[in-house]
């Protein structure tokens, strides 16, 4: 069993990104307005959650993200910030649960709910490198 008494409800991260061209819908092939792209709002996402807990976890451990269910509700133009916060609100064995908001320099544009499981590293390295090898 993982000890992952360090991690307590509550506990916050933050991650910020200044919107370019790379960040935009059309950039990565999810639109054609050349506003922030939903996926990259996520990984904001995702990365504010690591904020708020990667640090304290076990040695030879990290977490994946397992669950998503986030809106976007607001466009940001290129040349805005974006900061995404994630709040710790369950640990439930391996799981995380986070709830989660993004907003640009005006206005809140997306939140939700995240999920990420901790996973030995090394172990789970094993199981990728025997997927390669087939069955």
């Amino acid at each position: 069993m993982i000890d992952l008494d360090k991690l307590k409800n509550g506990m916050t991260g933050s991650s910020q990104l200044l919107v370019g061209v790379e960040h935009t819908a059309p950039s990565i092939g999810s639109g054609k307005v050349p506003v922030l792209a939903t996926p990259v709002m996520i990984n904001v996402i995702e990365a504010a959650a690591l904020a708020a807990v990667e640090h304290l976890l076990p040695a030879g451990h990290q977490s994946l993200g397992i669950h998503l269910d986030v809106r976007h509700f607001a466009a940001t133009p290129i040349g805005m910030n974006v900061v995404a916060t994630a709040e710790l609100i369950a640990v439930e064995g391996r799981t995380l649960s986070f709830r989660v908001e993004a907003r640009d320099d005006k206005e809140p544009i997306g939140g939700g709910t995240h999920q990420r499981v901790v996973v030995n590293v090394a172990r789970f390295d094993e199981r990728v490198q025997r997927k390669l090898k087939g069955p």
